[in-house]
């Protein structure tokens, strides 16, 4: 006769474990992005905010302390000369002026060439709808800096795009597109245009035809549809797609930096010059501030868009 063996106690660690989920897992799982904003947001903020109110030293690193003990007391100095200087200095206003019209333009033309994009996936059969939507990721798996460098040999006054206009016979002589403000729009459009297709095609297949349908049956024609009916249902994925494009698009440097001249002075040059070239910490802390608080504007205006949203289909 066999007799019934006891079942197997879990581990402490493992009970304890099941426990602190059943308690605390909504907790948990709530606390997660907060975690990685304060560490990976907030905490980085606030370094560069303590770095923009030091003074310039040299020394390892290149910036003075805020706290010091001198004689048993503790004195603090904050410089707010930093700030200052981004007022008196044309260069910079001038630096976040074109990096705003640039990152503006540029996400106009992505809207532009991604919508149509982003129309003819969602429309495609679905045996080729994935292959699209491959053709439209793989560019992002290969190299930035080497998709860069690609462009410069295209934009080149011998490169392929000017050899294959004067074998058509189109100009007589090339083209000068390389280190030019064109050829950072072009770069930049290429670089971002996927991150405008994959929102408004993920709006576009949400959308119930049938209200398109109707348009249609009660006499509105098709382009008259398309702005009053289908443009409105997708207005949330061309805000989206617009943001990841723009806010990433100001503060740019590689592409300013290859395919730009010396007219395409960016935010992202400047900071660049100040923190590696003037090895100007302090100053370049103040002008990543003043860009990231020039950022939050668009970034709560989206926040404020969203909420509105959900509101509205909860």
């Amino acid at each position: 006769m066999s007799t019934l063996e006891p079942a197997a106690q879990p581990k402490p660690f493992k009970l304890w474990l099941s426990q602190l989920q059943m308690k605390h897992g909504r907790k948990l799982m709530i606390a997660l992005p907060y975690i990685w904003l304060i560490l990976l947001f907030l905490l980085p903020f606030l370094i560069v905010f303590k770095i923009s109110l030091a003074e310039m030293a040299r020394a390892i690193p290149p910036y003075t302390e805020l706290m010091e003990w001198a004689d048993g007391q503790l004195s603090i100095t904050l410089n707010l000369g930093n700030f200052l200087q981004l007022t008196d200095d044309p260069l910079y206003f001038d630096a976040y002026l074109q990096s705003l019209q640039v990152a503006a333009i540029s996400t106009i033309c992505c809207l532009l060439i991604g919508y149509p994009l982003a129309w003819a996936v969602a429309h495609s059969k679905p045996s080729t709808r994935n292959i699209l939507l491959l053709l439209v990721i793989l560019p992002s798996w290969t190299s930035f800096l080497i998709r860069v460098y690609a462009w410069m040999g295209i934009l080149k006054n011998n490169g392929v795009l000017n050899n294959f206009l004067l074998w058509l016979g189109v100009i007589d002589q090339p083209l000068t597109i390389l280190h030019t403000n064109l050829a950072v729009y072009i770069g930049i459009v290429y670089a971002y245009v996927p991150f405008m297709v994959l929102p408004i095609y993920t709006a576009l297949i949400r959308i119930d035809y049938s209200l398109v349908e109707a348009a249609l049956d009660l006499g509105a024609r098709p382009l008259k549809t398309f702005f009053t009916v289908i443009v409105p249902l997708t207005k949330g994925g061309i805000i989206a797609g617009s943001m990841l494009v723009f806010i990433p698009a100001v503060g740019e440097f590689v592409i300013p930096e290859l395919l730009g001249g010396p007219d395409s002075i960016m935010i992202g040059r400047v900071l660049w010059q100040e923190f590696f070239n003037n090895r100007d910490w302090p100053v370049a802390s103040a002008v990543a501030i003043i860009m990231l608080l020039l950022l939050i504007v668009p970034i709560m205006w989206f926040h404020k868009h969203q909420q509105k949203s959900v509101g509205e289909h909860g």
